[in-house]
């Protein structure tokens, strides 16, 4: 048996002041997740301590190498690790799976945005529920955000290489990511094409569609190794209107706070998700593959957890509900407290 050795990762510096203060904690939910879902629980002893006067989530393992240290590399908060042995702090290769420059996710500002260290949690942890989480290493999984504002989680998984689809019901905001994510893909020299269109059934408008085809580099995009996004101006509870059943590997979105991302007709002024998770989720449940899985970030002060695991549970999903998914609940202000639920989507449900 190969001996245990300490290990330590520092925390990525946050911009925004409260999501730094529960840093630390969602570092910690994380790094648990993996652990259980593709590092075969062989971490140990996970904890905060202080190095320096510098804070480190450090745990301890036999030798990590490989594919181990690929996962790490890609927690949301990960800003470099080590080995620590005899005091001293020896830092480790990583490779994180990113394809492009951080700005694709960074330079985007708006009111309302979701913070983009979070959406990558949010699509991390995801991933490790479905039943195929190598392929976040690997590549092949498809990702749909059906309530996807200006794009964050789409950003997030192209940066990862991932085919990725969105629904937003404003057009504002849907011409808002085209225009970025057009002068950005111009900016970067990324070979792509990209069209808007009309998206029409007996001769009636059902919504646009936002296309784009992009490589990560030149020699690849000429090869056909491409990364598709799409993006669709419509009602996500007529997602099902633009995308075949069983099409998609994850579903990952940030359920509104209020009424800016739902039907106003359902939502009302309601803090609540609940009246438009509850029209949705039939229609994300039959986009959405058997062993695929769901993660839904919500404020709690609309809903309770309790609300939103019966939901799915209800539509044959098995919950993610053990200690470590239920380390996620932090401050976003005061009056968003959000937390996530995660769930696989059963391979023998309704």
């Amino acid at each position: 048996m190969n001996a245990m050795k300490t290990y330590g990762f520092l925390l990525l510096p946050s911009h925004n002041r409260v999501y730094a203060q529960g840093a630390a904690a969602l570092a910690r939910a994380e790094l648990s997740v993996f652990n259980e879902a593709v590092l075969g629980g062989r971490l140990t002893d996970v904890g905060e301590t202080t190095l320096g006067g510098v804070p480190y989530l450090t745990f301890r393992a036999p030798e990590l190498t490989g594919d181990d240290l690929r996962y790490l590399a890609n927690l949301s908060a990960l800003y470099a690790v080590f080995e620590i042995a005899d005091g001293r702090l020896t830092p480790l290769d990583v490779t994180r799976l990113d394809k492009f420059s951080s700005d694709l996710i960074t330079i985007q500002k708006y009111p309302g945005k979701t913070n983009e260290d979070f959406t990558k949690l949010l699509l991390n942890v995801t991933a490790m529920a479905c039943d195929t989480p190598e392929r976040l290493l690997n590549g092949g999984l498809r990702v749909l955000d059906p309530l996807c504002g200006r794009g964050t989680t789409l950003n997030q998984a192209v940066m990862y290489g991932l085919d990725a689809a969105g629904v937003e019901r404003d057009g504002k905001s849907f011409e808002a990511y085209g225009n970025f994510l057009r002068h950005w893909l111009k900016n970067s020299r990324v070979k792509h094409q990209a069209e808007t269109t009309t998206v029409r059934r007996d001769r009636k408008s059902l919504g646009r569609r936002f296309q784009v085809t992009l490589g990560e580099s030149k020699e690849l995009y000429k090869r056909g190794r491409t990364i598709e996004l799409t993006m669709i101006n419509a009602d996500t509870a007529a997602s099902g209107d633009f995308f075949r059943p069983a099409s998609f590997d994850l579903i990952v979105t940030d359920a509104p706070y209020g009424v800016q991302h739902g039907s106003a007709a359902r939502a009302g002024l309601s803090r609540s998700p609940l009246a438009l998770l509850t029209t949705a989720l039939p229609v994300w449940t039959r986009l959405l593959r058997p062993g695929g899985a769901i993660g839904i970030a919500w404020n709690t002060h609309g809903a309770r957890r309790e609300e939103l695991t019966a939901l799915l549970a209800g539509h044959g999903f098995e919950i993610r509900d053990d200690e470590a998914h239920r380390g996620f609940r932090h401050r976003v202000d005061q009056a968003i407290l959000r937390d996530l639920v995660v769930a696989r989507r059963s391979r023998t449900g309704p």
